[in-house]
């Protein structure tokens, strides 16, 4: 069977959209215009929480913290809007007025079972291309958050942490209790 030809855009062409001014939920991913559903309620409890206790170390140790829908341009074929992302006092990405501009220090992505798919292969292998320095990717449905790290060859992966673990952020240098972020109900 043969698959269809997909259109890619570039980002200047995807800024240049109806769709963008339309709507909150957008993204450009390897070139493709995805346009979201809004999350569930338990999703938007997990981030909020991961969100809460990233914005506290961000005022106790320096750096800022945003949530969805801030915008993130990695590339020219990637725009995307992160659930959360972190980014150091010595950052070299830049905040201008409408967008994140480079790779945040760190990007947290809560699945969805419309964005897993996303989260997991393309946004992972852009963030990994683009230098994102640490990628958590959080999944509801098992209580568990993957950490990855940038190395020298690409991501590495850090660990799966369950419900009872704590790790070590090597971006946010503080240990992180999984506990709380799963302890928000269904």
């Amino acid at each position: 069977m043969v698959q269809p030809t997909k259109t890619r855009i570039s980002a200047a062409e995807y800024f240049a959209l109806p769709e963008y001014a339309a709507h909150n939920l957008i993204q450009l991913i390897d070139g493709e215009v995805v346009i979201g559903m809004a999350p569930i309620i338990r999703h938007q409890r997990i981030a909020r929480e991961i969100f809460v206790f990233i914005v506290l170390l961000a005022r106790q140790k320096g750096g800022e913290a945003f949530d969805e829908p801030t915008e993130v341009y990695l590339d020219e074929n990637n725009v995307f809007q992160p659930d959360i992302i972190y980014i150091k006092p010595d950052t070299t990405c830049t905040v201008d007025v409408k967008r994140v501009v480079g790779a945040p220090d760190l990007v947290v992505e809560v699945l969805s079972p419309s964005t897993a798919k996303y989260d997991r292969v393309q946004k992972y292998n852009a963030y990994e291309a683009n230098g994102v320095g640490e990628y958590w990717i959080v999944d509801p449905v098992h209580e568990i958050v993957e950490v990855y790290v940038l190395g020298e060859a690409g991501f590495d992966r850090q660990g799966a942490y369950a419900k009872e673990d704590t790790f070590k952020s090597r971006v946010l240098d503080e240990d992180v209790a999984v506990k709380p972020f799963f302890a928000v109900g269904a």
